[in-house]
C-alpha cells in the first residue's frame, strides 16, 4: 500500500532531500511551504502523515497543527523544529502532534518515526470489532470512529488507539508500558510524555462530550477506563 505524506517546509535545502528520501522509500510525497496551504491540503487530501516544520513564513506550526486537528484531520503529525526545549515539545503534543523531532535530525531516524506512526495506526486497535461501554460509548475499530448515541466524538489517530486499548480492558488497569508498546512502538524514539499529553486530550474530549467514561491514572502503574458516576 502506498501512503501519502505531506511535507510542510519552506526551506529548499531541507525539503528537497527529505522529499527525495521519502520518495525512494515508496511514499507518495506532496509539499507545501506555508501553513494556510497545509491546513487546506489535509482537509481535501487527507494524507496518512504530515511532516510539519514549525518555523513557517505565514503562521506558527503550532497553530497549523491546531487547525488541522480542529478541522477533523486524524492522521499522523510529526513536528520538525529547531525548538528543542521540553516546553515546546509538550505544547506541540498538546495541540495534537504525534511526534516531535528536533533539528538537525538524521533522515534514517525520521523515516523510522514515519514507519512507526503508520504501523501503529494500522495495527493497534482490534480488527473489525467494536466495544460499547455501559454508558453507551461505542468504539468501532473497523471504521476507527467513536460515537455516543448519534453523535460522533472526533479523535486523533493516537487518541483513538489509546481509547481502544483502554476500552478492551474496561475497569482494569493498563500499564503505561503496554500502552506505549501497543499504541506507539516497542522501539519508540521519543519521550513517554507523549502518552500523558494524549491521555489529557482524550480526557478533555470525553468530558466535553458528556461521555460518561473517564480515564483514571493509577500512580506508578498506568491508566484505567471506567464509567463515571
Amino acid at each position: 500500500m502506498v501512503h501519502d505524506v505531506l511535507v510542510v517546509e519552506d526551506e529548499e535545502d531541507i525539503a528537497v532531500p527529505l522529499m527525495r528520501t521519502l520518495e525512494r522509500e515508496g511514499y507518495d510525497v506532496s509539499r507545501v511551504s506555508v501553513g494556510s496551504e497545509a491546513v487546506s491540503f489535509v482537509v481535501e487530501e487527507g494524507p496518512a502523515v504530515v511532516i510539519l516544520d514549525l518555523g513557517l513564513p505565514d503562521m506558527d506550526g503550532i497553530d497549523v497543527c491546531r487547525q488541522m486537528r480542529s478541522g477533523g484531520y486524524t492522521g499522523g503529525i510529526i513536528m520538525v523544529t529547531a525548538r528543542a526545549g521540553e516546553l515546546d515539545r509538550v505544547v506541540g503534543l498538546d495541540v495534537g502532534a504525534d511526534d516531535y523531532l528536533a533539528k538537525p535530525f538524521g533522515l534514517a531516524e525520521l523515516l523510522a518515526r514515519v514507519r512507526a506512526l503508520l504501523r501503529r495506526s494500522a495495527s493497534s486497535a482490534p480488527d473489525d470489532t467494536s466495544v460499547t461501554t455501559s454508558s453507551g460509548l461505542r468504539i468501532d475499530a473497523g471504521s476507527r470512529r467513536v460515537h455516543l448515541g448519534d453523535r460522533e466524538i472526533a479523535l486523533t489517530a493516537k487518541e483513538f488507539d489509546v481509547l481502544a486499548v483502554l476500552a478492551n480492558s474496561h475497569d482494569k488497569v493498563v500499564p503505561r508500558e503496554t500502552l506505549m508498546n501497543q499504541v506507539w512502538d516497542q522501539n519508540w524514539y521519543g519521550s513517554t510524555k507523549t502518552l500523558d499529553v494524549t491521555i489529557g486530550r482524550l480526557r478533555s474530549k470525553l468530558e466535553a462530550a458528556d461521555a460518561g467514561e473517564k480515564v483514571v491514572a493509577i500512580r506508578g502503574v498506568g491508566f484505567r477506563l471506567e464509567t463515571g458516576t
